[in-house]
Order: structure tokens, then C-alpha cells, then sequence
């Protein structure tokens, strides 16, 4: 069976809808502690498995998003020691989890609920004149009592392009991390710039080349960096010549259709653009 992009969870509905009702212990609920999140056997335990673990009101329980006909819900700021205790089942596991996980809808989940919880974190104070926000209750968002400052979720558009020198593919790998496989150009949009612009400052930048002929291929939520990613291909402008910004890149190559390997995983946007390429069913 062809694996999916982690966003790509049918016969699941994921409904972003914002919605004001009360939790049941039926219901699922996120608890997130740094970088982990708490996990029953690899699934999102529902609020009857903490229950009696933990000091909470249902009323505490901050209201996420659906899937399906299930409620997920945020708790936060509590006291977790008790909750991984002997026969519980219960485990925080790293927020990476994603990755690996079978069941699309549950890593999905995961990436999503972990952008809604670093969004509420970093703006528990109003930015403009330091009181504490307050959550809307009439949208997603968060607004200033004093001064009526309002912060919506924060998405941060970026590009992702397939740079095509005849039967060659560019790819790089990044200076950062320990991430060490190679990837498409990408980055994030400036001020002023629209999606053609920043593929070609981008890859001006980092690899120092021309493209053309840019053609839109699909976009994908990637909440694990608050991004929204938008897929091209581009056809090589010139000189293939390649020299890499040393600050960003630490290495990049053209590779052939044989030299690049399969991914397995296949959640992202990216790969799937590369996967295309592999098979030759790429938008020419």
C-alpha cells in the first residue's frame, strides 16, 4: 500500500473548526513536557487515562481541533510526575514520533497539536504592552485584555523547488542539525516577495544558479515548523555550476535518477517532489 504525506490522513476529516464545547473523559487530550508528548501505546490517550493521575478540571482542558467525530483537547502547566506510573501505559515520548508512526491521522495529530501548544506558550504575554492574553471566545486566537492586541496561530509560508538539469535533480544538505540525508532548496518568504521571487533569491543564495520556468506543484502543512510549504519544479537557467552558501549549505550535487534513493517514509511534500523525479512522473 503507497504511503501518504503525514496531512494526507483520509478516510479520516481533520476539522480545524473552532469550536466552544465541554470535554468529555472520552475525548482525547495532548500533554506536552519540552520536547516530548505523552503517548498511551502510541496512540493519544483519552482524558479517562489521566484522570485520576493528575490534578486538573475539565474546564482547564483547552479545545484543539476533530478528527472524525473525536475532540482533542490541551492540558498544560500541570504537574506530570504521576502520570507514567507502573500498569498506566502511559509514556512521553519525543514530539519526533511522527516520523515513524503507521497510523497517519495519529502522527498528524501530533505535528498539529504541538504547533497550537507553542503557539499558546510563546504568547502568553501581549508583546505590546506585557498582559496576559487571553484566549478569544469567539475564534482561534489570543487577545490582550489591556490593550486588545490579537495573535492568530502563526504560519510561516516557505518554499520547497526541484531545480531539473536534464535527466539531474539538485539536492543539498543543510549545515544544521544531524538531519544528513539530501533535500530540495527551500526556505522561507521575505517581506515584498512572492513565491517566484523567493525560489530564485533562494537558490541564488544558496547555491548560486538560475532557474526558470517554475511550475507550481501542490503545498503541504508542516506544523512542525509552523510552515505552510509550497512544491515547485524549476528548470536550470544557465551555468550549472554550483557554489554553495558555506553558512547554509554544507554540501549540494546534481544526482541522476539512479543515484537518488527511494524514501520509505514519504510524509513530506519534498519527498514526494524528489520520489517524482525518481520515476520520471514529474510535471514537465
Amino acid at each position: 500500500m503507497e504511503k501518504k504525506k503525514i496531512n494526507e490522513i483520509a478516510p479520516h476529516v481533520f476539522k480545524n473548526e473552532m469550536v466552544f464545547r465541554t470535554a468529555t473523559q472520552d475525548d482525547y487530550v495532548f500533554i506536552f513536557q519540552e520536547d516530548q508528548v505523552l503517548l498511551k501505546e502510541l496512540n493519544i490517550p483519552q482524558i479517562c487515562d489521566i484522570y485520576s493521575k493528575i490534578d486538573f478540571k475539565m474546564e482547564e482542558l483547552e479545545y484543539l481541533f476533530s478528527i472524525d467525530d473525536r475532540a482533542y483537547y490541551l492540558l498544560r502547566d500541570k504537574n506530570t510526575k504521576n502520570l507514567c506510573v507502573p500498569d498506566s501505559k502511559l509514556e512521553f515520548q519525543s514530539n519526533q514520533i511522527y516520523r515513524t508512526l503507521e497510523e497517519r491521522y495519529i502522527a498528524f495529530a501530533i505535528m498539529t497539536a504541538g504547533q497550537l501548544y507553542r503557539w499558546m506558550k510563546k504568547h502568553r504575554f501581549c508583546g505590546c504592552c506585557g498582559s496576559k492574553m487571553l484566549k478569544s471566545t469567539t475564534e482561534r486566537a489570543l487577545i490582550c485584555d489591556k490593550c486588545g492586541e490579537t495573535i492568530y496561530v502563526n504560519i510561516s509560508p516557505a518554499i520547497a523547488v526541484a531545480i531539473i538539469n536534464g535527466d539531474k535533480l539538485l539536492m543539498a544538505r543543510n549545515v544544521y542539525g544531524t538531519f544528513l540525508r539530501f533535500a530540495l532548496i527551500a526556505g522561507y518568504m521575505e517581506i515584498g516577495e512572492s513565491f517566484e521571487d523567493t525560489i530564485k533569491r533562494e537558490v541564488m543564495e544558496e547555491v548560486g544558479i538560475k532557474v526558470k520556468n517554475l511550475r507550481f506543484y501542490k503545498s503541504q502543512p508542516w506544523s512542525a515548523s509552523d510552515s505552510l510549504m509550497i512544491g515547485f519544479y524549476a528548470d536550470l537557467d544557465g551555468d550549472d555550476t554550483i557554489t554553495c552558501q558555506e553558512s547554509e549549505i554544507a554540501e549540494a550535487r546534481w544526482f541522476t535518477r539512479e543515484e537518488i534513493e527511494p524514501d520509505f517514509a514519504r510524509i513530506s511534500l519534498s519527498y514526494e517532489i524528489i520520489e517524482n523525479f525518481r520515476l520520471g512522473t514529474y510535471p514537465h
